[in-house]
Formats: structure tokens, C-alpha cells, sequence
């Protein structure tokens, strides 16, 4: 386990597979920890990838920074760790709001980029009705905490058939967003609410990247996938059939082998 602190958190990491292996960061999403990556971080080690999967402040392992958390503060704390453990570059990825760190990432630290993976995100600016939502949200988590959330969209982070259909992984997502601290939570609402359109960013990005989405994604469409494969010069497109918010938890074979085999044929060694 890596421990760094940063701007005044302590942060935790997962570091898996060889050391001299290409670097590949996967970043949680709301309201994770780094075990969601679990099947990912297992797949990719075993191919002889070196895989780090942080925990983000405020979530899972890490430390805390109550009030608001930026985007940019995120994607500065992967930095940070890449300067911890002296990787020049990497992968850098992520699903839902980690996808949104991942792009902004590669927006404040291009060159530290060696390709993207964005699973079932979006990349426009927040818009006022969304801001407002967020906020709101996260006076809500701070109020009651998390439990009665999580059940709320449990059928949305997975498609709604998985919740019954796979219960130890619903099991598994709920636990996470129930073991979640609600003041790390709101933090990242109310960042994420602020954050920047990417749009701009990818159109220019010089790096290969993965575009992932689960077919019944019902909070980034199908459609917001194949916008940003389309704005990103060389990019991927995968859609993962039986998998909704989440397709690496849901169906982490089918999307470990999407995973792979971008990995093999599209970025250098």
C-alpha cells in the first residue's frame, strides 16, 4: 500500500503487478473506494501491467478535506502520486466522476498523459439546474449520511436487472457507497459541481483513448459515450452489453478485455 500526504490529506493507493510494468491509474468514481477497480487491477497485474488504484481524499482509506474538493485537486493528488512513485507517465482512467478526473488530468498535465480511458462519463460543463442538484445533494448526505441514498440509486448505478441478477456485486456497490464518509461525499459534489467543459480539451488530446459505456447506462447514455469517441481524435468505442452505470464491476471479463486490448494495440510499451 502507498501512503502519501497531500495539501494536508493523507492519501492510500493500491499498487499491484510489476514495478517496470506500463503504468495504468484507475480512479474510482461517487460514492466509491479503489476495490471497485479490484477486477481490473487484477486482470491488467496479471498481464504484466503495473496498476495503482487510489483511493481519492475523502473516500475509502484516505484522509479528508471537508467544504469543497475540486476536480483539479484530484487530478493534482494523482499527480502527486505518480511523483511518489516516479512514474514519468501513465494510463490514466476512470468511470463516472473518476473519468471526469481523468480528463481533467490530461487537461492540467498532458504530458504526463500516455493515453485515457473514460468509462461512462461526461464531458461538458455542469449545468445550473446540475449544480444546483449537486448541492443540494450533498446537504442531504451531510444531513442523514449515506445509507438511504445509496438504496435510492443502487438500480441506477447498476442496470436494474444486475441488482437481482448479481447480487454479491450489488452487495459490494452498496456497501461501498454506505461506507463512505458523507462529508468526503458532499466535498466532491460540490467539486464536481464547478467543474470545467473538457470538450475543448479532448478535440486537442495527442494520446489514444478508450471510451467505455454499459449498454443501460441510464446516467451516461450510450449517446454521451459515442460524443466524446467522436471528439477525441484517436479514440475507441466500447459498448458493454449487460451492464449499466458500473460495466467493470458488472461485467469485468467482457470490459477487462475491451481494457486489454487497447492497452496492447493502441498504447506503447
Amino acid at each position: 500500500m502507498i501512503r502519501l500526504t497531500v495539501d494536508g490529506a493523507v492519501l492510500r493507493c493500491a499498487d499491484h503487478g510489476p514495478e517496470d510494468g506500463l503504468p495504468v491509474v484507475l480512479v474510482h468514481g461517487h460514492p466509491f473506494n479503489r476495490s471497485l477497480w479490484a477486477p481490473q487491477a487484477e486482470a491488467l497485474a496479471a498481464a504484466g501491467y503495473r496498476v495503482l488504484t487510489p483511493d481519492l481524499r475523502g473516500y475509502g482509506e484516505s484522509g479528508i478535506t471537508e467544504g469543497q474538493v475540486l476536480l483539479s485537486r484530484f487530478a493534482d493528488d494523482v499527480l502527486a502520486l505518480l511523483d511518489h512513485v516516479g512514474v514519468e507517465r501513465a494510463v490514466v482512467g476512470g468511470v463516472s466522476m473518476g473519468g471526469q478526473i481523468a480528463m481533467e488530468f490530461h487537461l492540467r498535465h498532458p504530458g504526463r498523459t500516455a493515453a485515457l480511458v473514460l468509462s461512462d462519463t461526461s464531458a461538458p460543463a455542469e449545468t445550473e439546474d446540475g449544480k444546483a442538484f449537486r448541492n443540494r445533494l450533498a446537504d442531504r448526505l451531510l444531513a442523514e449520511g449515506m445509507s438511504g441514498y445509496a438504496h435510492e440509486v443502487i438500480d441506477k448505478m447498476l442496470a436494474a436487472y444486475n441488482v437481482t441478477a448479481l447480487p454479491d456485486v450489488a452487495a459490494a456497490v452498496l456497501a461501498m457507497m454506505r461506507g463512505t464518509d458523507p462529508r468526503g461525499a458532499a466535498a466532491a459534489l460540490r467539486g464536481r459541481a464547478e467543474r470545467p467543459d473538457y470538450r475543448e480539451s479532448l478535440a486537442a488530446a495527442r494520446v489514444p483513448a478508450l471510451v467505455v459505456v454499459g449498454a443501460d447506462d441510464v446516467y451516461t447514455p450510450v449517446a454521451e459515450a459515442e460524443s466524446i469517441a467522436k471528439l477525441i481524435p484517436d479514440a475507441d468505442l466500447a459498448v458493454i452489453d449487460g451492464a449499466g452505470h458500473l460495466p467493470g464491476a458488472e461485467q469485468p471479463d467482457r470490459f477487462n478485455a475491451v481494457l486489454l486490448a487497447f492497452l496492447r494495440s493502441r498504447v506503447a510499451q
